[in-house]
């Protein structure tokens, strides 16, 4: 009987062993681990030339080649145009990833405010709106980003040339009247969406609105604020042709600049938000239409042209597909490069930082501000493990700290 335990306590022992040899093993192929001072000089390195998925800490290059193609101060345009001959109301979008009911209803009031003008100075006979025509033409229609689920979920919102809300909807059930409502106090929730909208069996969530709503729903905002500010609507809100131009068109700026945007970005590690920014520089750069192909162009070309990175592989902005690979190198030279922009990073005690998760995957990639007040560059690229994510975050931490000049 005594054998026969001792045996067991072998066989288990020496399976814990090869396990845990085998952990390593897969640790060692599959993981990245790069500190480095601020000057670029290596503290410690681990697979440092290992092409691995980077997840979403590529946003950081997303957002850095933003900045550098637009610059921090830019800030997205949309475009008004009305008809005076047809009285229809024309809206055009450029990729502006805030178009947010807030910055409608002031969009609004602004449109409203012309047409009033117009009226007052003879040149229209009266402030009445026929039909609001939506024009998507900016963007390429339908666009797949890679990686992206076909979900109702907000995380999987698609991009378009004009998107209100995130292409999405915020409810909540009211028990009272026994219906959804908005769970938005600045979004209503119209009739038009109400009857075509099947939220589920939940109670209250963000949902992501169906391909066809998702190209009227800023012209069904505009319509409700329009309507809201006294503005006489009589038509409905289609698909079209912008049928004004730059030189006679109601510009609307959006108060966000991109500075503000990429803070979001990072903060809230939004993927339709990079995306959005990867298709916009695309089509500022190669002309419009946006589409994927430009995007993902600008990026690889800008990380080999404007940082100096070789065979990298970036698909889309976001870090939403396994196939995006770059290794912790290139990582670090991203981050040199992101460094007077650290701040935009979300913060921990002295960390500046920017995490990534998918299935088996986790990274991390950011500064730790050392007693010296310089920016250490980081980066933790672990494929198909998680193992030892905290220690080696602790181990990194130390090594800043031990390598402080007195």
């Amino acid at each position: 009987m005594k054998n026969k335990i001792k045996l067991y306590i072998f066989v288990t022992v020496l399976a814990f062993f090869l396990s845990f040899c085998k952990s390593l093993h897969v640790w060692a192929q599959t993981s990245g681990i790069l500190l480095c001072d601020d000057q670029g000089k290596t503290i410690y390195a681990k697979n440092s030339n290992k092409p691995l998925i980077p997840a979403s800490t590529l946003k950081i290059l997303t957002s850095l080649a933003a900045i550098r193609t637009l610059g921090p101060d830019f800030h997205f345009q949309t475009w008004a145009y009305y008809d005076k001959t047809t009285c229809d109301l024309y809206l055009k979008g450029f990729g502006d990833p805030l178009f947010i009911s807030e910055e409608i209803t002031r969009f609004a009031h602004q449109i409203s405010g012309h047409l009033s003008k117009q009226v007052s100075k003879g040149r229209i006979a009266s402030a009445v709106i026929r039909n609001i025509i939506v024009d998507q033409t900016y963007f390429m229609p339908q666009i797949t980003i890679p990686g992206a689920g076909s979900s109702t979920n907000p995380y999987d919102a698609t991009n378009g040339a004009l998107c209100a809300n995130f292409n999405t909807i915020f409810l909540k059930w009211d028990s009272r009247r026994r219906q959804y409502i908005s769970a938005e106090k600045q979004t209503p929730f119209p009739d038009i969406l109400a009857q075509q909208i099947t939220p589920g069996s939940k109670k209250t969530g963000r949902i992501l609105l169906s391909y066809d709503l998702r190209q009227n729903y800023p012209g069904i905002l505009m319509h409700y604020f329009l309507k809201t500010s006294g503005v006489k609507i009589t038509g409905t809100v289609q698909e079209g042709i912008f049928a004004g131009s730059d030189k006679n068109c109601i510009v609307y700026t959006s108060a966000f600049s991109l500075a503000d945007i990429v803070k979001k970005l990072l903060e809230f590690s939004n993927n339709f938000i990079a995306n959005q920014l990867m298709l916009t520089i695309g089509a500022r750069t190669y002309g419009p239409p946006a589409t994927l192909e430009k995007g993902t162009a600008i990026l690889n070309k800008f990380a080999e042209k404007t940082i100096g990175l070789r065979d990298v592989a970036i698909v889309e902005g976001s870090g939403l597909s396994r196939r995006n690979h770059m290794t912790p190198a290139q990582m670090r030279d991203i981050l040199i490069a992101f460094m007077p922009w650290y701040e935009f990073l979300k913060k921990d005690g002295n960390e500046f930082y920017k995490t990534g998760t998918l299935s088996d995957v986790r990274s991390r990639a950011g500064f730790i501000r050392g007693k010296d007040n310089r920016l250490y560059p980081f980066v933790i690229m672990l494929n198909q493990t998680r193992t030892g994510y905290d220690a080696i975050r602790r181990m990194l931490k130390e090594k800043v700290s031990k390598s402080i000049r007195p």
